[in-house]
């Protein structure tokens, strides 16, 4: 949020630099991210002088130029070619020096002696389009005739040179939305540790000028849904004159950043900026008999917003209605019919407090985020209506003309009291860690507008303004206190006081560590995707009902209206994303939660939480090729064992003994073709090729391969699997191979197994290295190569041993899997 230093000290007189202020402010809470200078016209018109134009004769070279020497208040006259064809000996004119730079267009031109045509040229006359003060570029600026020559332009033109602080505001701080809150922070902090003499207060604009100078345009309020708006004011004024805004109220707007429109809007913005209570002006003239309905319309009713666009509206959607159609979405956006325009005359004037979640559910749900509903969503103040109101309508007799022409109309059917609030000394001193002036707290909370009802030995009794929504609790008080106070004022202990606590083993974050570096290293790169999704990505599989969602109450849009159920969505959205960009070799992974809801609330036996439930998954996603393009082969494709490498790996470097593993084909949807693996009768992952159908919704045209490791299972079992230190063995591996003749239906992974059921201690490793289907292979047969690493640790293997290993494992596979050895 942008807050002007100028602006400021309107309110709060102080010689403090914009640098105190903004330590000030961050100081009391209020961080000031960034501080930057801006002037009322870009550069400040540094460099430029008034200059008296002493000769002027047509250019020997160039018909349409001239040459020219001007007085500007050097020693020398600067002799400059100028192309305008208005230029005249005699004249004043506003010159650029030579190392000056200009913004026509916001874009930058450094002044620089240049020969023009074969004449010298030192400086340029300018036209106001070349100065930023206007849009003619039909001749030079002519100046007044009494205008001093040398006068720095910025002087001449009164150039206001302002600074602008960015406030990273919390969602909390609605008070400190505009230009008045926040000085009521600065005087506060600066009274805390400022002389006791020397007392700030904030200087708020006075209103009491305020009169109605007719009733010829009563406008009546009827409130139908007093939740939805607990209070509406209102007021109008006739004879207005709709032009543009004086420069000193364009320039307010400018350094926040909010462009001028006309006096109206730029009022209404003005008011908004100024005291955080948002106005909208409606042109009297459409509200049709003169009365403003405030209610919900039907679902469906069609509403033209101001950027012209056709919306349909919600039930839940407030609106502001005249006696035959809606004009305004209630504190979000108005109407195309029943905006201010050039041509208006009279204004209605509103200025209401809306229901927070009723203004943040419109909002979001027809994507507008506007400067009022920021506000309203967040906690406007609804004592200050009234205020607002006035302060507007003075301005607009001031500035534009009118009268106010009928009562103000106040409707206010639930009023909204301020809170009160109890606070003891002894939790208060306990919670800060030091025991604060009671005279200081008083004297902080007063700054604060937070009035003192009752003060007893142990405590205090108090009443919170209506625009502190934030402060509703003791802690809520302690914490004002103690931002005013100031954090560093705090004397901390030198010695600290702390105890050990036991940290169960082996500790989640370690073991994530090693996965999470285990997988980089090997050319994984971590994503983190949004826990919330889209509710409809449950239709796009049947591995998931869209009843088991659990929906947000609140989505910030219909993209993210759910939490995930399943890892696969996310990642493959962000494989899309870097396919669009031209980044089609990706090895991703991702450590996150997923939550399903299970059955209705009446089925909760105790707690309703306990059908909401979340796991965590590691997910991994491999896709495009092995290695980039080289000249050394032609690119390979990833496929599945790739991924089923990776995987295996992981259990590998975390324990596990995948020998004791149980392959089987996965029924999951999001497969084309997968692999379930369990172990100790519970699945812990799954992989395989991602569905051709759910790529095409995703928009992937590329294979994607997809694993996921149930890690809070894996994790359980971490205990089992401890992973010690074994010495490499001074004896050397024997490898044999066998060649099988088996039915189709067998897998390697049945082999592996059986091998190493059969083989003993000394089995070390098998591997497949051929696969043969054709020639002298039957049909439904196949034949496959494996080899068999053996080695003891105590000795060398002899033949007889090797041999008596391998008929075992011989007898096995005839025995398990009916094969037969190929000779």
């Amino acid at each position: 949020m942008k807050i002007s230093y100028n602006w400021l000290r309107d309110y709060i007189k102080t010689n403090k630099s914009p640098e105190e202020v903004g330590d000030w402010l961050t100081n009391s809470g209020l961080e000031v991210e960034g501080l930057d200078k801006v002037e009322s016209v870009k550069g400040g018109l540094e460099g430029v002088v008034v200059g008296e134009v002493l000769t002027c004769e047509k250019h020997p070279n160039a018909e349409k130029l001239s040459v020219t020497t001007v007085d500007v208040g050097k020693e020398e006259p600067a002799k400059i070619v100028c192309g305008a064809p208005n230029v005249d000996k005699g004249q004043k004119v506003p010159v650029a020096l030579v190392g000056t730079t200009l913004y026509p267009n916001e874009k930058p031109i450094e002044i620089k002696k240049a020969k023009i045509r074969g004449e010298a040229s030192e400086g340029m006359i300018c036209a106001e389009d070349e100065l930023g003060l206007g849009s003619s570029h039909e001749g030079i600026m002519v100046l007044d005739p009494e205008a001093p020559i040398g006068k720095p332009a910025k002087d001449y033109f009164n150039i206001e040179e302002d600074y602008v602080f960015e406030i990273g505001l919390t969602p909390n701080r609605t008070d400190a939305m505009a230009h008045i809150g926040v000085a009521k922070d600065l005087a506060a902090v600066l009274n805390n540790f400022g002389k006791e003499e020397e007392k700030y207060k904030v200087d708020i604009p006075d209103i009491s000028g305020f009169a109605i100078d007719d009733q010829s345009l009563p406008i009546e309020v009827q409130i139908e849904d007093d939740k939805a708006c607990p209070r509406y004011s209102g007021i109008t004024v006739s004879d207005v004159k709709v032009s543009e805004s004086p420069d000193w109220l364009k320039n307010k707007l400018n350094t926040i950043g909010v462009r001028p429109i006309n006096i109206l809007v730029d009022i209404s913005n003005y008011v908004l900026f100024e005291t955080g209570q948002p106005l909208h002006f409606f042109d009297a003239d459409a509200i049709n008999g003169n009365r403003v309905v405030i209610k919900k319309q039907e679902a469906g009713t069609k509403f033209t917003t101001l950027d012209e666009v056709e919306r349909e509206l919600s039930s839940e959607d407030l609106m502001i209605c005249n006696e035959q159609e809606p004009m305004c979405m209630a504190g979000v956006f108005g109407g195309i019919s029943s905006g201010v325009t050039g041509k208006t005359e009279r204004v209605f004037i509103e200025s209401a407090y809306f229901d927070p979640p009723t203004i943040r559910k419109t909002s979001k749900r027809h994507g507008l985020q506007t400067d009022a509903s920021f506000r309203f969503e967040r906690g406007a103040d609804p004592s200050i209506t009234i205020y607002a109101l006035k302060r507007a309508a003075l301005l607009i007799k001031k500035l534009a003309g009118g009268r106010i022409s009928s009562p103000i109309v106040d409707e206010y059917p639930r009023e909204i009291s301020p809170k009160k609030v109890e606070v003891d000394y002894r939790h208060m001193d306990g919670i800060i860690g030091e025991k604060i002036d009671r005279k200081k707290i008083r004297n902080i909370l007063n700054d604060l507008e937070i009035k003192v009802l009752q003060e007893t030995e142990q405590g205090l009794r108090l009443e919170v303004p209506t625009n502190r929504a934030d402060v509703t609790r003791e802690a809520d008080i302690i914490e004002e206190i103690l931002r005013i106070y100031g954090y560093n004022n705090i004397e901390f202990e030198e010695q600290l006081a702390t105890s050990l606590s036991y940290i169960s083993q082996p500790e989640p974050d370690k073991v994530r560590n090693v996965v999470s570096d285990y997988l980089s290293s090997n050319g994984f790169f971590e994503i983190m995707n949004n826990s919330l999704t889209k509710a409809d990505y449950t239709n796009y599989t049947q591995d998931f009902e869209e009843k088991n969602n659990v929906i947000i109450l609140n989505p910030l849009s219909n993209e993210l209206n759910a939490m995930r159920q399943t890892m696969v969505f996310g990642g493959l959205e962000s494989i899309n994303y870097n396919i669009n960009r031209r980044q089609n070799s990706l090895q991703l992974f991702e450590f996150g939660y997923v939550y399903q809801k299970e059955g209705d609330r009446a089925q909760a036996k105790k707690d309703p939480l306990d059908r909401y439930h979340e796991k965590q998954l590691l997910a991994l996603f491999i896709t495009g090729t092995r290695a980039p393009e080289s000249w050394q082969g032609a690119p390979v494709s990833v496929d599945f064992f790739d991924l089923k490498r990776d995987i295996f790996n992981i259990f590998l470097r975390l324990g596990f003994d995948i020998t004791q593993f149980k392959l089987l084909p996965s029924e999951s949807d999001i497969y084309l073709e997968g692999l379930d693996v369990r172990y100790q009768k519970k699945k812990i992952a799954s992989m395989g090729r991602v569905n051709k159908n759910l790529l095409k919704k995703m928009d992937i045209s590329q294979d994607v391969f997809y694993g996921v490791i149930e890690w809070d299972i894996v994790f359980d079992r971490l205990s089992q699997h401890r992973i010690t230190y074994q010495p490499m063995s001074k004896f050397p591996e024997v490898r044999r191979d066998l060649a099988l003749l088996l039915d189709e239906r067998v897998t390697f992974h049945e082999l592996e197994q059986t091998a190493f059921q059969y083989g003993g201690d000394y089995l070390r490793e098998v591997n497949l290295f051929d696969i043969y289907r054709g020639e002298n292979i039957a049909e439904g047969k196949k034949s496959y190569a494996l080899s068999f690493i053996l080695q003891r640790e105590d000795r060398t293997l002899k033949d007889k041993d090797i041999d008596k290993i391998m008929n075992k494992i011989i007898k096995g596979f005839e025995k398990q899997v009916a094969a037969e050895i190929r000779k």
